[in-house]
């Protein structure tokens, strides 16, 4: 359709329309949900299970199911905020803001990849990092366009602060562990 036509100038001013922006956010939820569930550290994945639970853990810590299960509940507010942003007219403002609001679904997943996956405790502190640094970017962007899309983040990038400073305290008290799997060359051994 040509620039000049006044439905692709109707449409444009609009922003995405409701249904496609709900589709869009839901999967991208949904991918990335996929890829965190490979991750996981339950009996699904006993081999991840065993390393998580060889780890030398802070008492502060919160209780696994509370730390898990927080996760997918601000990514959804987080969506909350990408969705409204889709709704508004396009801005480049708001086109970073989306992208960033994609690093950090991806970047949680990969986050999850990088530390239970590769068993990688400075992998997952810099991957915390990069975490916070891009949804903080995405709360500046945000509020240039949507206060409330800027807001609804805001629990996630303190989250994935905490998260962060989670990261980096067992990677201190776990040095021997970081990038190794103690119960892989046992299994190994075993069936020699």
């Amino acid at each position: 359709m040509a620039p000049n036509t006044p439905l692709y100038r109707q449409s444009s001013e609009k922003g995405v329309p409701p249904a496609v922006a709900l589709l869009a956010v839901a999967g991208v939820l949904t991918a990335a949900g996929l890829v965190s569930r490979r991750y996981t550290p339950d009996p699904t994945h006993p081999r991840i299970m065993r390393w998580y639970a060889s780890l030398e853990k802070p008492a502060s810590k919160p209780p696994d199911p509370l730390f898990g299960a927080i996760w997918p509940v601000l990514q959804t507010l987080h969506s909350i905020g990408a969705y409204r942003l889709m709704r508004a007219p396009p801005s480049p403002d708001k086109r970073s803001a989306l992208m960033l609001w994609l690093a950090d679904i991806a970047l949680v997943a990969g986050w999850g990849k990088l530390f239970f996956g590769q068993r990688s405790l400075t992998g997952g502190v810099f991957g915390a990092a990069a975490l916070v640094g891009s949804a903080l970017g995405f709360i500046d962007r945000a509020a240039r366009v949507d206060g409330k899309a800027a807001a609804l983040a805001v629990p996630f990038a303190l989250w994935s602060a905490f998260g962060g400073l989670m990261s980096e305290d067992l990677r201190e008290r776990n040095p021997d562990l970081d990038g190794r799997d103690p119960g892989f060359w046992r299994s190994v051994r075993s069936r020699w």
